[in-house]
């Protein structure tokens, strides 16, 4: 100790300068970074916090259309509003808490305050180019990881004032990482939603809404709206809901058109409001969660200086709609104490559908509170005595811990493969449940028959979901099966169950699966592990004649010590993402229905005799 303390000198004190900070600590300023598979993943900030900029230029009224291009890595970003001070462009994107989000009467409500996204793009970029064009004058400058390596005199130029980045995510920091398109065009979409007016051109197909949250809401409903969508909007606040006919609540958050998918105060608030002000408008004091059963809403609220909960800015902590003003509770109250009361005296049709919903989700609830505490009692002892959850230590609702983001538990059925992923995981972060055979196909059952399925009683009680993922204990939910068709199926029973009562886990994007290899090809020098057909073909290629090739046909096959290969840092994980255009409704009625014709049809269009594999 003595030894150590007399080594600490000056020459151990030593400053980073901005690059160095943000390649070393890259998730203080985008979080998590994540190879893509993720909607939150690091990735997409970079895309984020670009266009972030383009956007309060439109919000400032200048640019109508922005260009957005990304394939093979390489994302650019082109938008027609002012352009940066021709002087100053090195400068904001390479000097820390530089920019002009300071005076906050240019950017009084802007989507970025602190002087930090381009910065942080330009030092985790492999490749980073901005151009800037101002009034017939252009200036450009490169980066590599934050170095600049041109600066490019200002030349004369007709092109459109505006700005042009252009960036290639560092592989060192972002390994094996993959844009996925739907999370992409979410994000614009979004940003259309929240800009009336804005065109977004992403590899050249156009994104525009003239509705703003409507369109949001209805582009986005997995099932039909049982009353019109109620539309409503005030100085500094738009909102839109409905009900649907399906489980949960489902929320879309904004604050200066940041989408806060964790929520924060204006979420909360709102929730609280709207179950207040119906309480009041039919004078009978309904449950909260029966008023909010089944709910699809919008909220979008603009904050001057808002406080988010982290550089991500994806949970709202603002108490105040600005500082020193009135509270974020008071202000939403007012604002639907007024309008949505009015909306439903002129809309009496429409408050009679929600009365009817509110009735038929407290009927429910009742008729299940008999059954839920046996259930729960069931689902204790369940999974004390049979170990079918094999805990991990970090939860998704452990605060002060570090690692909740990374909280994962696998889903799995049979004993085998529940046995090597036990035995190979990291027991900080990763759980392993064990289904007991094929789930019952649940769909078009009511909620009951998750009380009554002990699997599926077990299951939602490992999750701890029964009340709404609000207290769910795992961040990533994989499902772990075989890739035989009897794998398939159980994954198709498992997803049936999620989407059919628990819907806001696939859309919070929290369900997984995990894809495991299907061959092992190996020689005496090198072991590759193949994950399709063509990565076999391809190690053949390349690891010389007659090297050895196991065909991997269940997980219970995969040794635990090869499994720690596909479960640990290099694991691969493939999203389960609802289409815009999807309908959780139409998707389940296809797949797990009766057996239509429309099905019978596509599989017999769709049958073809696969190559035999070469014998092993």
């Amino acid at each position: 100790m003595a030894e150590n303390q007399s080594n600490y000198t000056e020459d151990n004190i030593r400053s980073l300068d901005w690059k160095e900070h943000i390649r070393m600590r890259p998730g203080m300023y985008i979080g998590k970074l994540g190879d893509g598979a993720a909607a939150d993943d690091g990735i997409y900030v970079l895309v984020k916090e670009i266009v972030d900029n383009s956007i309060d230029e439109f919000v400032m009224g200048n640019g109508r259309r922005i260009n957005i291009k990304i394939k093979d890595g390489v994302a650019s970003v082109r938008d027609f509003g002012r352009g940066i001070p021709l002087g100053k462009v090195i400068d904001c994107v390479s000097k820390i808490n530089t920019g002009g989000k300071y005076d906050s009467k240019a950017f009084k409500k802007s989507v970025g305050l602190n002087g930090v996204g381009t910065k942080a793009v330009n030092a985790l970029s492999d490749n980073f180019i901005v151009e800037s064009i101002r009034e017939g004058e252009k200036k450009r400058a490169v980066f590599s990881k934050g170095e600049m390596i041109e600066d490019n005199e200002v030349v004369k130029t007709d092109e459109r004032n505006g700005t042009y980045f252009e960036f290639i995510p560092d592989q060192s920091i972002f390994k094996n990482y993959k844009y996925r398109m739907p999370y992409l065009e979410k994000l614009f979409w979004n940003y259309c939603y929240l800009n009336r007016g804005l065109a977004i051109y992403f590899n050249n197909e156009k994104f525009i809404s003239e509705n703003g949250l409507k369109d949001l809401l209805e582009d986005n409903m997995e099932s039909d709206p049982l009353y019109p969508i109620i539309h409503l909007e005030g100085e500094d606040i738009e909102v839109a809901f409905t009900h649907v006919r399906s489980y949960g609540e489902n929320y879309y958050s904004f604050v200066n058109g940041q989408h806060t998918t964790q929520g924060g105060t204006h979420l909360s608030e709102f929730r609280g409001a709207v179950a207040k002000v119906i309480k009041d408008f039919f004078g009978k004091n309904y449950d909260a969660v029966d008023i909010r059963q089944s709910i699809v809403a919008a909220v979008s609220v603009k904050v001057i200086e808002p406080v988010f909960e982290s550089q991500t800015k994806t949970k709202l902590g603002s108490q105040e709609i600005e500082p020193g003003g009135k509270s974020m509770r008071a202000f939403i109250n007012d604002f639907l104490k007024v309008e949505l009361d009015n909306f439903l005296h002129k809309n009496p049709e429409t408050a009679d559908i929600i009365e009817k919903k509110i009735k038929q989700s407290e009927k429910e609830r009742k008729e299940l509170s008999g059954i839920r505490k046996l259930a729960r009692d069931r689902a204790k002892k369940a999974n004390l005595h049979n170990k079918k959850l094999r805990d991990c230590r970090v939860h998704l609702n452990d605060e002060k811990s570090d690692k909740k983001e990374a909280s994962t538990i696998f889903i799995t059925e049979g004993d085998s493969a529940s046995g090597s992923i036990t035995k190979s995981r990291d027991v900080s972060t990763q759980a392993v449940f064990s289904l007991r055979g094929k789930p019952l196909n649940c769909y078009g059952l009511t909620k009951k028959v998750v009380y009554e399925n002990e699997e599926f009683n077990l299951l939602q009680a490992a999750l701890n979901i029964e009340d709404g993922i609000e207290g769910l204990r795992y961040n990533n939910v994989v499902i772990a099966t075989d890739a035989d068709v009897d794998g398939m199926h159980i994954r198709l029973l498992i997803l049936t169950f999620f989407l059919q009562f628990f819907p806001e886990l696939v859309r919070g994007g929290h369900v997984y699966i995990l894809q495991t290899p299907l061959f092992r090809v190996r020689n005496k020098k090198e072991t590759r592990y193949c994950y399709s057909e063509e990565e076999r073909l391809d190690a053949l290629a390349n690891l010389g004649k007659n090297p050895e090739i196991t065909r991997f046909k269940g997980l219970g096959e995969i040794s635990p010590d090869e499994f720690k290969n596909f479960i640990g840092d290099d694991i691969r994980l493939d999203p389960v993402l609802i289409g815009k255009d999807a309908k959780i409704e139409d998707v389940l009625s296809y797949y797990m229905g009766k057996n239509t014709q429309e099905r019978q049809e596509f599989i017999i269009d769709n049958l073809k005799v696969e190559e035999a594999v070469e014998p092993i």
